[in-house]
């Protein structure tokens, strides 16, 4: 019998960096699982998506294309994923960056056993709005995804 990781929705940590994004309005959401590691061990981990999440990135390049929206990300020294790192400490890394229609971070957090997965989005207008709710599913389900595959690469 395979164990399956208990992934729950929990409130930002104190302290974290994506505290000094966050405005009223904004989206902020935020899972915790139980796992002992690094914040950038841990978002390589989230980041390695697995072949249907890769999919669904490809499917919204296509969609999103004709709008401008970036596809991989802005080039950066540093990433995790598609994702430029923004910030790094012992005990978090932030990611993301700022696109036409929204802003967005994502936080790793590992204090205590527990790793946390943050996702701060800032949205700039119509377009922004409805490109969150539209992929608001799929977000909730890759999230949720790469907290269990951390647990299970460090168990």
């Amino acid at each position: 019998m395979t164990h399956r990781a208990k992934v729950s929705s929990c409130d930002l940590p104190q302290g974290s960096g994506l505290l000094t994004h966050k405005q009223p309005n904004d989206f902020l959401d935020c899972f915790v699982v139980q796992a002992d590691t690094t914040p950038r061990k841990a978002a390589e981990i989230i980041t390695d998506f697995p072949f249907w999440a890769q999919w669904l990135l490809k499917v919204r390049g296509v969609v999103t294309a004709p709008f401008g929206l970036s596809k991989d990300g802005p080039e950066a020294a540093d990433k995790v994923g598609p994702f430029p790192v923004e910030s790094e400490t012992e005990d978090e890394l932030i990611a993301g960056f700022n696109d036409r229609h929204l802003n967005f971070r994502v936080s790793v957090i590992v204090r205590d056993g527990q790793v946390s997965l943050a996702t701060w989005v800032h949205t700039h207008n119509i377009g922004g709005r409805l490109y969150l709710a539209c992929i608001m599913p799929f977000h909730i389900l890759i999230a949720r995804n790469g907290l269990r595959r951390v647990q299970k690469a460090v168990a």
